[in-house]
């Protein structure tokens, strides 16, 4: 790019999210683009929006530009350490805050937190709540630790590895759950495969977690699973074991999302 060009050069462009590169590369709020869309980028800001629109066009998502992304109610800082939280999962809050009241006193734990957005969006509709998370990635959880303001107990572990007797009312997860071979991956490649992938099918973080949980939950106690779109009756096969009054759901597109089940 060369040459002096304004604002609303750049916003009559068809460029992918050219609005929101626009509003990191000037440090500028939308509206201000629009009421100033004159002003002329200086070199440097022009650099800058050049190596944003440069990154976006090769699919690194703009999350990970901005370094943050909305969920629920709050935002939250994301880094390549971490997924970048979507809105499906959205309805594991929903389910969890029907479950209980939000002044009990309740034990609940977030397995592989992440950006700590489960965790944290509970701990601020849940006042009450005694929260716990855990996550295998040491610098997921720096992260994790610096969105929160809310007292969490986070624990460098993987799945219960470190919870040995500790018991919860409430477990709940969005686990890895993509297969090896999952055409999904490709447009995933700028996030951590190590929080996308199980096995084979999928399945192989959410079968130890179901296989594990009952020994950390309380009597009545709940487990609640997000997975992917073709899993779950597979998923219902593996909790009739040890769990009863399993209920599914569907995300906001009618996509088979979310499994809650409770201890038998």
């Amino acid at each position: 790019m060369s040459g002096r060009k304004t604002i609303n050069d750049f916003l009559s462009e068809d460029l992918i999210d050219i609005t929101h590169l626009l509003t990191l590369a000037l440090g500028q709020k939308k509206e201000q683009l629009y009421t100033d869309s004159n002003y002329v980028l200086t070199n440097k800001e022009l650099k800058r929006l050049d190596e944003l629109i440069q990154q976006r066009q090769q699919g690194k998502p703009f999350a990970y530009l901005s370094g943050s992304q909305g969920f629920y109610h709050l935002d939250f800082k994301v880094s390549p350490a971490t997924l970048i939280p979507r809105p499906e999962t959205e309805l594991l809050i929903d389910i969890a805050i029907d479950l209980f009241k939000p002044n009990q006193l309740i034990d609940v734990i977030d397995l592989g937190t992440g950006s700590g957005v489960i965790a944290i969006t509970l701990a601020n509709k849940c006042p009450s709540w005694r929260i716990s998370a855990t996550d295998k990635s040491k610098e997921a959880l720096k992260i994790a630790k610096k969105n929160t303001t809310k007292d969490i107990n986070f624990y460098h572990s993987s799945w219960f590895d470190k919870l040995t007797g500790k018991t919860f009312d409430l477990i709940v997860s969005n686990p890895p759950y993509l297969a090896e071979n999952d055409s999904h991956l490709e447009s995933l490649k700028y996030e951590p495969i190590e929080a996308l992938v199980s096995g084979k099918d999928g399945l192989d973080d959410i079968r130890e977690i179901i296989q594990n949980a009952p020994k950390y939950l309380n009597q009545g106690g709940y487990l609640l699973l997000e997975h992917s779109d073709r899993q779950q009756k597979e998923i219902v096969e593996l909790l009739k074991l040890s769990f009863v009054n399993i209920v599914t759901y569907q995300d906001l597109n009618g996509l088979d999302r979310v499994i809650l089940a409770q201890v038998r």
